[in-house]
């Protein structure tokens, strides 16, 4: 790929600005053999209907060269407050980012004032001694004009190459460390991945050698508008979404937006949602790409062996579970489960971990590994590096975590599905909606030696409640709430509003189904605390 003479600018711009930094830090003297840090994040990458499945070279090498985890959850299906989470270790009902809009605290002048200082690259930065790189996809609304554009770089990146607004492959505009960067629609240099790919092979080689490093690359792959690149177009061709057992059947005991979906789905639905998925995997071939040429360039530069190299996702994905067409931000697996594969020191390789872990974890297991002490954080989520280690059993780990979704709905009805009425989002053309008000709730997800469990609460007029036992029914099929053992369900609730009300340390105190759990109904809320919403209206 050729490069322009911007692209030489920013280059000699990074090795002056990794220059000044290297010889400004009063740490990367002792610091410099502290690992290096790389987080790949995808955008709506699934695992629970074949996520992983195109991308052989990455599992070979993170998966199979370390270890990859089966149950790791977001703390929302949706990308803003999912990568809120990331960034700052926080559930959402603590860093308050509750949708994909300015509304919604997505990058709006709110967070960058109360969170985006605190981040953990931020800390891995300013206490740490590490050298930080960002490209990519940031949040949903980074570089809109009423939250200081582009010109606005996030504090504790040392140099920025971040995406205007939501993923895209073509024609998008870069802050290139605060100064804006036109991309049109030629593929030798403007395919995002590529890109992305290319400037993080730029930093590797122009970073300082004195100090470790953290880079973070964010890619639009396998986000719509699922272009793939050229020599990928005729991929797949015979691919469809999977048939699983809740493909395209109704949800008759879920919630009512769940049961609202038609069933079966039309065939041009079942159509576009093939068509969709295949393109979804065309664009993971270049992300297979990138991974390659990262760790081939680690490796390269005797690296790769002092790197630890995590590789997850910001939600999952549905393509016609339940007859919804396609999404993510609902409660169920296919949306909340996500992959999450890391290599490193000390990291045995051809591991699987089922301990269960959370994406606001991924902030207190990086600090973890720079040596930083996570207690100084008002983090929610723990380190998981002892169990990447090996120096935890499961028995010791905790049991359950917080998944939390705020639902959005239009004030009017949508003229092409008027008998649904105002306050319902993301319709489709045959007024399957995906997203409500109402579709407003909190789950307790439980992994532990005697119980796989989903519990969840619905904000809505009936407190709807769901109930799955994951184990027995992994395709969710049966709400349980109606059968299940009273004393269950109130142990449930009773934690599910403690978590919702956490913060820090008293986010990480034993679940229902740990050993050292203690159920004292003294200590039950007068009611929930549903996070105050100015864009709630009234729900249906």
């Amino acid at each position: 790929m050729k490069m322009g003479l911007n692209g030489a600018c920013s280059l000699i711009l990074l090795h002056c600005l990794l220059t000044c930094v290297t010889l400004s830090s009063g740490l990367f003297a002792k610091s410099f053999r502290r690992p290096n840090i790389v987080l790949i994040l995808t955008d709506d990458l699934d695992i629970a209907i074949g996520g992983l499945s195109p991308l052989t070279k990455t599992k070979k090498l993170i998966g199979d060269a370390g270890i990859s985890f089966t149950n790791s959850f977001v703390a929302s299906p949706l990308c803003c407050p999912s990568r809120a989470s990331i960034l700052t270790g926080k559930y959402p009902h603590n860093h308050h980012v509750i949708n994909n809009t300015l509304e919604g605290n997505c990058s709006s002048r709110a967070w960058q004032k109360s969170e985006e200082a605190h981040t953990f690259p931020a800390l891995l930065r300013t206490y740490g001694g590490y050298q930080t790189f960002f490209a990519g996809k940031y949040l949903n609304q980074y570089g809109h004009s009423e939250a200081g554009g582009v010109e606005h770089v996030p504090p504790g990146w040392n140099y920025w190459v971040g995406l205007e607004k939501n993923s895209k492959y073509y024609n998008y505009t870069l802050s290139v460390n605060g100064k804006p960067e036109e991309h049109g629609a030629d593929y030798s240099k403007d395919y995002l991945t590529d890109v992305l790919a290319n400037r993080s092979l730029d930093f590797l080689q122009y970073k300082s050698n004195y100090q470790p490093f953290f880079m973070m690359v964010s890619i639009p792959a396998p986000h719509s508008p699922w272009t793939a690149a050229p020599q990928y177009q005729n991929s797949f061709n015979t691919t469809k979404a999977p048939r699983d057992p809740n493909f395209n059947v109704h949800g008759k005991d879920k919630h009512w937006l769940i049961r609202q979906a038609k069933t079966p789905m039309t065939n041009s639905s079942v159509q576009f949602l093939d068509d969709a998925f295949r393109k979804r995997w065309r664009t993971l071939l270049s992300v297979d790409d990138l991974v390659e040429k990262i760790v081939k360039s680690l490796e390269v530069r005797s690296e790769l062996d002092n790197t630890y190299i995590f590789f997850t996702s910001d939600n999952g994905y549905h393509t016609g579970q339940f007859s919804l067409p396609l999404d993510k931000r609902q409660l169920y697996e296919f949306d909340i489960k996500v992959p999450l594969m890391v290599r490193g020191p000390n990291i045995k390789p051809n591991q699987t971990s089922q301990m269960l872990v959370a994406n606001v974890d991924l902030g207190p297991t990086m600090l973890d590994i720079a040596g930083y002490n996570v207690n100084k954080t008002q983090m929610d989520g723990m380190s998981f590096l002892p169990v990447m280690e090996g120096r935890v059993n499961s028995s010791s780990w905790r049991t359950d975590i917080l998944v939390e979704y705020e639902g959005e709905g239009s004030n009017v009805s949508d003229p092409a599905c008027p008998l649904l009425g105002p306050g319902v989002s993301e319709c489709f053309p045959d007024c399957v909606c995906e997203d409500s008000y109402n579709n407003t709730y909190a789950c307790v997800r439980t992994v532990a030696a005697s119980s796989n469990l989903q519990y969840c609460e619905f904000d809505d007029n009936e407190v709807f409640v769901e109930v799955y036992n994951v184990t027995a029914d992994p395709y969710q099929l049966t709400n349980i709430a109606k059968s299940i053992d009273q004393e269950v369900l109130e142990k449930m609730n009773h934690r599910l509003m403690m978590l919702q009300s956490c913060a820090g340390q008293s986010c990480r105190t034993p679940g229902v189904y740990d050993s050292r759990y203690k159920f004292d109904p003294r200590q039950m809320f007068p009611g929930h605390s549903w996070p105050p919403s100015s864009l709630r209206q009234k729900r249906k």
